[in-house]
């Protein structure tokens, strides 16, 4: 058998031994390293398993580690610390009326009474801690049921150096949302990058931000202020090292091992060697769904009939793993979701290398001065609503036959403020984005419209019309600004309405945007304990789901920011609870 090491790094590894093939025993194998993997590996360790982490990658945090860092979780200990203890029924009736006949009342009643539990385990028995979203509206203002905050955590800033040597095993932030690789997290800290040009405080902000991220490229190779999902990866991580979770890296699953019908471990490929990891305990699957899975998008996804006319935002290696794995063991995958993916505007990047990177589009779209248009220039929605329902909304305005795309429309001010895309705002220049053809440049609306192939006329009616009202600060078509939601994306200072402004000011930009997601919301059909069923409705003995491998619980709508990364971590530290044999906490940890 392989034993325990503790090399100079202080990591837990593992010894292997020379032949082709080795078994390693454990109580729980978790496959995926993203928040609700490592969310499961930590919980079950502490409650006293012996857990072995694997990861196909060499790099760990899965999706979880380029996103916001956000959890929904109502009635989280933050809101309720600040003095927000709201009827435990409003969360419930919110997604009762949001999910419609998709509520399934068992997970949903068990993600609202153990998301709370989860977060106070973490704050008090992990290296993780969290920001409250007290100010954080649900993204549906007009459910009566809707929170203007108290809803959502964020993982707070973690500093890279406290994870030693696990830090080069970390993913590194999205290159294409993270200037010099330096995460920025929502909040304050973009506040002060939009306005390091015009307030000193930013400006002081800005560039001790930057000093710092320098020095630690210097001396360290990456930046190690980490932020967002970052941040959140990294204290899961930390508390695992710290509780010895073996983790393997570059550890691909070729299959479970089953003893009839119950799984109790996986065949993997480590260096080049088979090695079978038996499980007493079970398998935690939780490799992050099926963003990059050709065939699954075929089949689920309407826009995109060949598999291959969407571009999602997530690892190029979430290449749906885990919903074979588990379809393997007579586990089955939902077909009935609203929607079976986290839809999400994208906009394909040029790379130098000649490939594309794709830029999730999150946060401009509700700044004042931008509308988004179809080809014939017409607009479709309320810009600033939701990624989600934007792509929703685009789907439905698209007729048959044609690719979902949009173009996001803006001026010389908005562009130089708040930036379009990847091509990023003053004092970064442009040049390289108009060659590439990323970005659309036009003296004059018609000028735009030729370059990026809208009709004109329609394009020069649209924003004639979104002009006229826009100088008063309205927006009647689409009613852009009037909710929380719209007004806490927008430009709070600005006067009128934060989301809405007339676009006058020549030259005139567009980038165009394409079908993309964040992650996908099909997933493993589970029970209330994560225990993948199968066909009979029976829970699989021995394996479990998580993560975007499980299921959506908010059956494949999209009701507020932390949907995701919240439900996650929450049925992980389930998971851990069940597969260790220990009740689930009834009260707060």
């Amino acid at each position: 058998m392989p034993s325990m090491a503790k090399p100079a790094d202080g990591l837990p590894t593992m010894t292997m031994p020379e032949q082709e093939s080795y078994e390693v025993d454990c109580d729980l194998v978790v496959v995926g390293s993203g928040a609700a993997g490592l969310s499961a590996a930590v919980t079950a360790a502490w409650l006293g398993l012996d857990v072995v982490l694997v990861e196909k990658e060499p790099v760990l945090g899965g999706t979880s580690a380029w996103s916001g860092g956000w959890l929904w979780i109502p009635r989280n200990p933050l809101a309720l610390a600040a003095g927000i203890d709201e009827d435990p029924a409003r969360p419930r009736d919110y997604l009762r009326h949001e999910l419609g006949n998709r509520y399934d009342a068992r997970l949903v009643e068990t993600f609202l009474d153990q998301g709370p539990r989860m977060v106070s385990f973490f704050l008090k028995h992990s290296a993780l801690a969290f920001i409250a979203g007290n100010t954080i509206p649900d993204f549906h203002g007009d459910n009566p049921a809707a929170a203007l905050g108290g809803r959502s955590v964020c993982a707070a800033p973690f500093d890279g150096r406290r994870l030693g040597a696990r830090i080069k095993d970390l993913r590194p932030p999205l290159a294409e949302i993270s200037p010099f690789g330096m995460g920025i997290a929502a909040g304050d800290d973009v506040r002060h990058f939009l306005n390091a040009t015009t307030s000193f405080a930013s400006f002081r902000h800005v560039a001790a931000r930057l000093l710092r991220h320098g020095r630690d490229l210097a001396l360290r190779g990456r930046g190690m202020q980490l932020v967002n999902g970052n941040a959140l990866v990294a204290g899961l991580l930390k508390t695992a090292d710290d509780l010895k979770v073996r983790i393997l890296t570059a550890t691909p699953v070729g299959a479970l091992i089953r003893d009839g019908d119950a799984v109790i471990g996986i065949s993997a490929t480590r260096e080049g060697r088979a090695i079978a990891i038996r499980a007493k305990r079970g398998v935690v699957l939780a490799a992050g769904g099926f963003p990059h899975d050709i065939a699954r998008k075929a089949a689920l996804f309407s826009h995109a009939p060949t598999g291959r006319g969407h571009w999602s935002a997530a690892p190029a290696s979430n290449t749906g793993d885990g919903l074979r794995l588990g379809e393997s063991a007579g586990g089955t995958v939902s077909r009935n979701l609203a929607s079976p993916g986290a839809w999400a505007p994208v906009s394909l990047v040029p790379r130098p290398d000649g490939s594309l990177g794709h830029f999730p589009h999150l946060l401009e779209r509700a700044k004042p001065g931008l509308i988004a248009v179809r080809r014939d220039g017409r607009r479709f929605t309320n810009e600033a609503d939701s990624y989600h329902d934007m792509m929703a909304a685009l789907f439905a305005a698209t007729p048959g036959g044609e690719a979902p795309e949009a173009w996001l429309i803006c001026d010389h001010r908005f562009q130089r403020r708040y930036g379009l895309g990847h091509a990023r705002p003053r004092p970064f220049p442009l040049g390289r984005w108009l060659a590439s053809g990323y970005l659309k440049r036009g003296a004059t609306i018609e000028d735009l419209a030729a370059a990026c192939g809208i009709d004109p006329r329609g394009l020069g009616e649209t924003l004639a019309a979104y002009n006229h009202h826009a100088a008063e600060g309205r927006d009647p078509l689409f009613h852009r600004g009037e909710s929380a939601y719209n007004r806490v994306q927008g430009e709070p200072a600005h006067p009128l309405n934060p989301s809405v402004a007339p676009i006058i000011k020549a030259p005139f930009y567009a980038v165009k945007v394409v079908a993309g997601s964040l992650g996908t919301f099909s997933g493993l059909v589970t029970d209330e304990y994560a225990r993948v069923l199968g066909p009979d409705r029976q829970p699989v003995t021995g394996l479990y789901a998580v993560g975007n491998d499980m299921a959506s619980i908010m059956g494949g709508h999209y009701p507020s920011g932390g949907i995701t990364l919240g439900p996650a971590m929450t049925f992980g530290f389930i998971a851990a609870h069940h597969a260790s044999g220990t009740p689930l906490p009834q009260d707060p940890d």
